[in-house]
């Protein structure tokens, strides 16, 4: 089936736009049964909802002209729950009806209601909306529906999330009886079947799910993280993709400002979106995103409703969301008119049963995997560089007279290095992240608190021996092939070395894997590690030389560790001398120390628990103290 709108002006705009094939939504408004009757549509996000409407109210609009005549009183209302999906809709049904000359005009909140009254006066066919701004000029009878014949309630689950109830109904009241309703959203919670039955009179169903739906050409990755290290795999995953566009979601307004510091920080291009922003900021980033000025936004949920990006290709759940119909509002953003995207989930291992469930409710098949190491990223980086069009595009005749000049005065060789300095200078370094759910789990010890914690409590499949973690300080671990060496680095805690920079460190330097590394203890400048014995002479060999950009020595440590095969609460070599215990030499003392033991031998030998110690001295002292203040008290007047 291909699309077949009644009016050739609409065909026309339809056809300039690639539309060729009808979404399942738009096929189902357009059938006979659908034709001039109330509708109550449930689709999810992306399956073309804006140009299904548009559709299905194209006739009673236009009436079986082929354009609209002078603009007036509003024929169309159509009400949204945020100000960027309103003006979404606005963009869209502009280009839609664009040579049937329809004039259509938002009123959303944070703009100019001055400028909004002047354009209503000035008439206009179909009005585009927020629920509040829309009620405030009803009431000041800035708008008049007396002639409307449709309204549109998009995405009507959100606006009863958002508290709009009443909004609504007082919308749907001030209309005439005969207007057609049609009422969309995403699902079809009570409170939605509740209003459709009272507002809309024999509404034709239409509900489009599952793989039908718009989700289909979007791919979901699910990747595992430690807790702290979301932000690290956020960077991470912006580099292994590099879409022309992104939308990383966190759930509240402070989360969005501190990931978009930590961006900006790293050398990504980014702007943010939250209820705190005015509507003109709001409007300048999306515009930086649409003409590639920045690429990553950072936004909360409410925020990035009706956020249509022609080149939105990754979705990134830095916070996850809380329940599936808010995962699939935001994945929703991208895989929108038969382009492909990817939306990503950012799992820690408490949250992973949950994350299971919102797929296996939202009917989603997604792919398991670990967060891209910057080994890959790097040689990615290497195939990108041989296809950038640095060497793609055609040289200019002042590019080659350079290019004989460099190499009058440097090699071949230093020139390419040059080069590729320059190519990786402009990209943001990717993180050293550890994967938690891999088979072979690495423990490390922290020796501020003797605590130790693991990267992973999974076993390899069919170990039966593996050792498990059974209690909050447990202390195991995993026996080493062929024994184990001890290391050193120049590195400790007042240079602030964590674990899960120096295991990857450890692995790049000796070429060594996760699983070849013991025990590891952070003491106050130096970290000592433990090496299987197969790959010690190796590892030796491969350290000897210092690292030119982490200037971090390591070497061997033949003396063994300093805490003996347990490590202590602090570094050993610099623990002051223990003072000696000079109360208990004083004479007094251990008299009191031996009555006391005889008091309590003899109380047991009586069998009478209660019985107190007998001190004499301290017991009349005590005595005479009472006497003597009740004489006190006794003459007193």
């Amino acid at each position: 089936m291909t699309f077949m709108p009644d009016s050739p002006q609409i065909a026309r705009a339809l056809a300039e736009r690639n539309y060729t094939q009808p979404t399942p939504v738009q096929k189902a408004v357009l059938a006979d049964d659908a034709v001039g009757r109330d509708l109550l549509v449930s689709a999810q996000t992306g399956s073309g909802k804006t140009v299904a409407y548009g559709l299905a109210f194209a006739t009673d609009l236009l009436g079986g002209a082929e354009r609209f005549g002078r603009s007036g009183k509003p024929l169309a209302l159509i009400v949204a729950p945020t100000r960027e999906l309103a003006i979404q809709v606005q963009r869209e049904l502009t280009w839609f009806y664009q040579y049937c000359g329809a004039r259509v005009v938002s009123c959303v909140g944070g703009m100019d209601p001055r400028r909004e009254q002047r354009e209503l006066a000035d008439g206009a066919h179909i009005v585009v909306g927020t629920p509040g701004r829309l009620c405030d000029h009803l009431r000041r009878n800035r708008l008049d529906l007396s002639e409307l014949k449709a309204i549109v309630l998009d995405e009507a689950d959100e606006m009863l999330n958002l508290g709009f109830r009443e909004d609504m109904e007082f919308l749907l009241e001030a209309t005439p009886q005969e207007r057609r309703t049609l009422l969309f959203s995403a699902t079809l919670p009570r409170g939605i079947v509740a209003l459709a039955k009272q507002y809309q009179k024999d509404a034709f169903r239409v509900e489009v799910l599952g793989d039908e739906s718009g989700h289909a050409d979007i791919e979901y990755r699910a990747i595992r993280v430690a807790a702290h290290d979301s932000e690290h795999a956020v960077v991470n995953i912006l580099r292994f993709y590099e879409a022309p566009s992104t939308i990383v979601f966190c759930n509240t307004r402070h989360a969005v400002r501190h990931l978009q510091a930590a961006l900006l920080e790293r050398g990504f291009l980014v702007v943010a979106l939250s209820g705190e922003l005015t509507q003109n900021e709001r409007t300048t980033a999306l515009q930086s995103l649409r003409d590639g000025r920045a690429r990553v936004c950072v936004a909360t949920d409410v925020a990035a409703r009706g956020i249509d990006l022609p080149n939105l290709g990754l979705v990134i759940h830095a916070e996850l969301p809380n329940d599936p119909e808010v995962m699939q509002h935001r994945s929703g953003r991208t895989g929108r008119a038969g382009r492909k995207g990817i939306s990503v989930l950012l799992v820690p291992n408490s949250r992973r049963r949950r994350v299971e469930m919102f797929f296996k409710q939202a009917g989603v098949n997604a792919v398991w995997a670990a967060a891209p190491q910057a080994d890959e990223i790097r040689k990615l980086d290497q195939q990108r560089m041989m296809q950038d069009e640095l060497f793609t595009d055609a040289p200019t005749d002042e590019d080659l007279a350079l290019a004989r000049t460099l190499l009058a005065e440097k090699s071949a060789e230093a020139i390419a290095a040059a080069l590729a300095r320059l190519y990786r200078a402009r990209l943001p370094s990717p993180e050293d992240i550890i994967d938690p759910g891999s088979d072979r789990g690495v423990r490390f010890r922290d020796e501020r608190n003797d605590r130790p914690y693991a990267r992973d409590r999974e076993s390899p499949a069919g170990d039966d021996t593996a050792p498990r973690e059974t209690g909050k300080r447990a202390s195991f671990r995993r026996p080493m092939e062929g024994g184990s060496v001890w290391f050193k680095a120049s590195v400790g805690r007042r240079k602030n070395a964590e674990a899960r920079w120096l295991l990857p460190m450890i692995c790049r330097r000796g070429g060594i894997a996760k699983g070849d590394i013991g025990a590891i203890k952070i003491y106050d400048t130096v970290t000592e590690f433990e090496i299987s014995g197969k790959v010690a002479d190796t590892f030796a060999t491969k350290v000897q030389a210092p690292d030119a950009e982490e200037n971090i020595r390591i070497e061997p440590l033949p003396q063994g560790p300093q805490g003996g095969s347990a490590p202590s609460t602090r570094d050993e070599r610099s623990a002051p001398a223990k003072r000696p215990d000079k109360k208990a030499d004083k004479p007094h003392f251990k008299k009191r120390q031996q009555e006391h033991k005889a008091a309590v031998e003899s109380r047991e030998r009586d069998d009478k628990p209660n019985k107190k110690p007998d001190f004499k001295k301290g017991d009349f002292k005590r005595q005479k103290f009472k006497k003597s203040k009740k004489e006190k008290h006794r003459h007193q007047p």
